[in-house]
């Protein structure tokens, strides 16, 4: 039975007084984790430059900790190098160095890359929980040649989220030596939210050293156990800190835009009609309130793509594509409004002309609040079984609120509410959520929401929308249990036929679905090359509200680890789909194989063999897919990355079509702050008109190619330079140019 979205609203917020009994029970008598250990952290007892040199001698009297112990592939075993991590902090910055021996430093792995690029490479690095609820921390990391990467992680996530779109300003160096290689990190405080206080700080951390070889070391300072699932809550502590305040300054970070947009009006007759340059200067700010509150906001902002998106091919698909946000003003934060039912994915921001966020953080409870005017609204029309979109001209209002309250033992209720306002155009969604830690192993999650909406009157009649105001509710109950030896999990999800998250990203509703899964671990003893073998296999079952049963799908599968950091997959499985009034049984054969043998190669192989359902045509078919990488790393600066997707469909004695998509990257890096890039995207379908129900082209092609330019002093002070080429072509026509562009950005950031 339907309510309505108010009371159903309502209900939901009388749960929270329910929940929090519920999560301090689960909750008792946490098992400690093994061999925490505390640290103290002492002032510098001098100036430190940051340059790679250990020759200052306030890093004489400083912490030093020895990362003893191998975590991953190895259990808790002898470290293979020895890596001895040194800390301090004045004032205003927390100092970190690492001496990294290499008993062949010629086989250390590092180049030249742009910042949060360098995970294949070695790297040191500290995790900070700066709030000490092992929820929520951040993560500096900087490999051999002074290459940053910084990142957040959540433990209450949806499984240990890292997000790399976090960037915060602080100072690194590295540089190899004749016994391995050593880093220096400076990072200020003022780039840190921590509580307010004179007291000496707490503080979880962790030191870390990534040493990829045949396998991918994982060094730390104290071991980890892998039957207790959460990470941060086995992290050690950092104590001393005292006297030094979290970040406060007001940030200004003005820019200026320039872009001209050329395009042939009458494809492919006449001539490139050159477009007017478009100028805009633009303000974005950032501002610590208090020491636990920031306050961000921009206005007339610059959201150009400056990273290509990866091409998709896009055919025998029935539902919208994804597509990751990476736009900056929107990326910092993002997963504190993740959610297990995609209620926010900022990408349906369109075009805003101004935005404004806060997040912050007291104690146990956090939030999170953003707002934008998108002068244009794109919508996403969800369905049973696709979706469409469509866009309106007209402006809209978009605001989300995130709440979150940590609860006893890492468990976590949770409040989310979207709106988007716009003219004869209303959608709103509010609800609670929830993570309950049982005990060290399992996790139970839960959400449930209510949805309001109403669509112009060309939506209704175009799309065969609902008239007027409707209403519907989603709900979603998860559990999991990950051990050392073994992992289990069940999920339900129940998609109301006329629920709607105009904010979010869900092309699916009016659906009941239901999964049961599972696996067993094995590890290889030491020195065995061979590091970890899983076998598992999960049964899901989709239904709509109707009872129509969508999909029923069993699935084995067989996993491994093994030498040159390779790891393969194995799944062969039965899915009877219904289509069209028909269910279609498909067999099928999903498998993955990887390797880096060197530091400058790296390949992978992912494919899928077997039955799929023609959508376009209401017929079973032979599907061959296949996707390709190869990355290629020629010296320090050079670095080639390949990708091929091939897809063929075989049906009634013929082919229906054959695609292929190719996407060359190439990247020259000058240094740690330039680099010119080129992309290539070429995507060629080839069809077989006989054996499709409507008229379709016999081949289109397209071909985008952008070549770009970027200096980066930090995240924020910045110039790019770029140009874009588009070109189409199908069975009759030779690729032709539609458009091209140029874009310039300068970005300064300006602490006052």
């Amino acid at each position: 039975m339907k309510i309505g979205f108010t009371k159903f609203l309502s209900r939901a917020l009388a749960c929270l007084t329910l929940v929090p009994s519920l999560v301090v029970f689960a909750a008792q008598d946490p098992t400690a984790p093994p061999n925490r250990a505390t640290y103290g952290l002492t002032r510098a007892a001098g100036p430190i430059v940051v340059d790679g040199q250990l020759d200052e001698p306030a890093w004489q009297s400083a912490l030093q900790i020895s990362l003893a112990y191998e975590i991953r592939p190895g259990e808790n075993i002898a470290a293979p190098v020895a890596t001895t991590m040194f800390a301090a902090y004045d004032d205003d910055q927390l100092y970190f160095a690492f001496d990294a021996r290499d008993p062949d430093p010629k086989a250390i792995r590092a180049n030249l890359s742009d910042r949060d690029l360098a995970f294949r490479d070695d790297f040191v690095g500290v995790i900070l929980d700066t709030f000490n609820d092992e929820r929520r921390a951040v993560e500096f990391f900087v490999n051999p040649l002074g290459v940053q990467m910084d990142l957040t992680v959540d433990d209450l996530a949806n499984g240990d989220n890292e997000d790399a779109s976090w960037d915060a300003i602080w100072d690194s160096a590295g540089r190899i030596t004749a016994q391995g290689y050593v880093v220096e990190m400076a990072i200020p405080f003022s780039s840190l939210r921590f509580q307010k206080g004179t007291d000496s700080q707490t503080w979880g951390f962790q030191p870390f050293r990534a040493y990829p070889r045949s396998a991918r070391h994982q060094l730390s300072d104290t071991p980890r156990s892998r039957n207790i699932s959460c990470g941060l809550c086995q992290a050690s502590k950092l104590t001393g800190i005292a006297g030094v305040e979290p970040g406060k300054n007001l940030e200004l970070t003005p820019t200026l835009t320039a872009g001209r947009i050329d395009t042939r009006e009458d494809f492919p007759r006449g001539d490139l009609v050159s477009g007017d340059t478009d100028t805009e200067f633009g303000l974005t700010a950032s501002w610590g309130v208090t020491p636990n509150i920031n306050l961000s906001g921009t206005i007339n902002p610059d959201f150009s793509q400056v990273e290509a998106d990866a091409a998709q091919l896009d055919i025998n698909n029935t539902f919208a594509l994804f597509f990751p946000e990476r736009r900056p003003f929107f990326l910092e934060g993002a997963d504190f409004f993740s959610t297990p039912i995609s209620t926010v994915f900022t990408r349906n921001v369109a075009d805003p002309s101004w935005g404004a966020k806060a997040v912050g953080k007291q104690g146990a409870n956090a939030f999170g609040v953003f707002v934008a005017e998108d002068d244009l609204t794109q919508i996403l029309l969800p369905g049973t079984f696709s979706s469409d979109a469509t866009s309106l001209e007209d402006k809209s209002l978009d605001s989300v609120l995130r709440y979150r309250r940590d609860i006893g033992a890492g468990s976590a209720i949770g409040l989310v509410l979207t709106d988007r306002e716009g003219d004869g155009y209303s959608n709103r969604v509010g609800g609670i959520d929830g993570l309950l830690r049982i005990n060290d192993q399992s996790t139970f999650r839960f959400q449930a929401l209510g949805s309001q909406t109403e669509y112009p009157g060309e939506v209704v009649a175009d799309f065969e929308q609902p008239d007027g105001r409707f209403s519907d509710q989603a709900f979603y109950l998860g559990y999991s249990r990950n051990s050392r030896s073994s992992s289990a999990y069940a999920r339900y999800e129940d998609i109301g036929d006329e629920f709607r998250a105009d904010m979010g990203f869900l092309p699916q509703i009016g659906r009941r679905s239901a999964l049961l899964g599972g696996s067993r671990n094995f590890y290889g003893k030491e020195g065995n090359p061979w590091t970890r073998w899983s076998i598992g296999g999960d049964v899901n079952l989709d239904r709509t509200q109707g009872d129509i049963t969508l999909e029923e799908e069993w699935e084995l599968f067989l996993e491994a680890e093994g030498p040159y950091q390779s790891s393969f997959f194995l799944g062969p499985g039965l899915r009877d789909r219904y289509w069209n009034g028909v269910t279609y049984r498909e067999k099928f054969l999903g498998f993955y194989a990887g390797a880096r043998p060197s530091g400058a190669v790296s390949l992978e192989v992912d494919g899928r063999v077997g039955d799929q359902v023609d959508f376009a045509n209401d017929r079973l078919g032979d599907i061959v897919s296949l996707a390709a990488a190869v990355r290629l790393n020629v010296g320090r600066h050079l670095r080639f990355e390949l990708n091929h997707n091939f897809r063929r469909l075989s049906a009634d004695g013929g082919t229906v079509f054959t695609a292929n998509l190719s996407q060359v990257r190439t990247v020259y890096q000058f240094n740690i702050r330039s680099f010119v890039r080129a992309v290539v995207q070429y995507t060629d379908i080839e069809r077989d008109p006989l054996l499709w129900v409507d008229e379709v082209d016999r081949r289109t092609k397209d071909l985008f190619t952008q070549l770009l330019f970027s200096y980066k002093v930090n995240p924020r002070t910045v110039l790019f330079l770029g140009y874009t080429d588009g070109r189409s072509g199908d069975q009759n026509l030779s690729l032709t140019q539609e458009s091209r562009s140029i874009f310039l950005k300068l970005g300064y950031a300006w602490a006052v």
